[in-house]
């Protein structure tokens, strides 16, 4: 499995559980799908966003938001609110949570703490999403599919959670937002994962919860997969993807036709 960036030491122990996801398929019904065809039947080559997607993380991240703004003599912020902050990296969500006022040193030591206090406690509540397991599980006994995660969450981090909740012989490569010098969505990952992947770009999908991953794929000419359990359903009303799917184990039928 290849791996960029730094590897995070002392991962904590091997843990898989699932949680009742938040969104409802009524959520789903409301957005525009605007392809549902033979074209799924090409793909071969899965690439999974991770918090929102594959992961629950949300309290851990909103904690360790929390205690870094704490430990900066910032208010605090509820939950709901730092959820929203989520998804366009470590950097991104500190800035965010720490206020437009906020200078680049101070955003530089609030991301050193929130990094160093993450890195302890991201396993504590994070759990596999319902139907996770059984999905990943499906693609992989098929030997149809190959698997890859890219996300913008630090590497070292992903592999960490990856590790620990039994997933990393799942896929093929792990990348994260220091993986590459642009972040998504821009297409520079999604470039040297079709050649990890083997894969063309018509045999490829992104799978993620958010607008950030659909427009991923667009930019990438790859197809794309929205899930509405995660954080980021109502930025895929602007920005729909080719498919969405309330349960990840509804991919693998919506893959062969179903």
């Amino acid at each position: 499995m290849n791996v960029r960036g730094s590897e995070l030491e002392g991962s904590k122990s091997s843990r898989s559980r699932s949680v009742c996801a938040s969104a409802s398929r009524e959520n789903s019904s409301t957005l525009k799908i605007v392809k549902n065809n033979s074209q799924f039947s090409k793909i071969r080559a899965l690439i999974f966003d991770l918090d929102g997607t594959l992961i629950d993380s949300k309290l851990d991240l909103a904690l360790s938001v929390n205690a870094m703004l704490d430990h900066m003599g910032s208010p605090q912020h509820v939950h709901e609110t730092i959820f929203g902050f989520v998804g366009n990296g470590a950097e991104a969500l500190v800035r965010k949570s720490l206020g437009d006022g906020a200078s680049d040193e101070e955003v530089k030591r609030g991301l050193g703490y929130f990094l160093s206090y993450y890195r302890t406690h991201m396993l504590d509540n994070t759990v596999l999403y319902p139907g996770v397991q059984e999905a990943l599980d499906e693609f992989r006994s098929s030997k149809r599919y190959a698997m890859a995660v890219f996300t913008n969450k630090p590497v070292n981090f992903s592999q960490a959670i990856i590790e620990g909740l039994n997933l990393s012989n799942h896929f093929v490569a792990v990348y994260g937002g220091n993986s590459f010098e642009r972040k998504k969505p821009d297409p520079m990952g999604i470039e040297v994962l079709l050649r990890d992947l083997k894969a063309t770009r018509e045999e490829a999908m992104m799978v993620g919860d958010s607008q950030v991953d659909v427009q991923t794929a667009r930019n990438s000419g790859i197809l794309a997969c929205g899930v509405t359990y995660g954080l980021g359903l109502e930025g895929m009303r602007a920005h729909p993807p080719d498919v969405m799917v309330d349960n990840l184990l509804e991919l693998p039928k919506k893959l062969d036709g179903g």
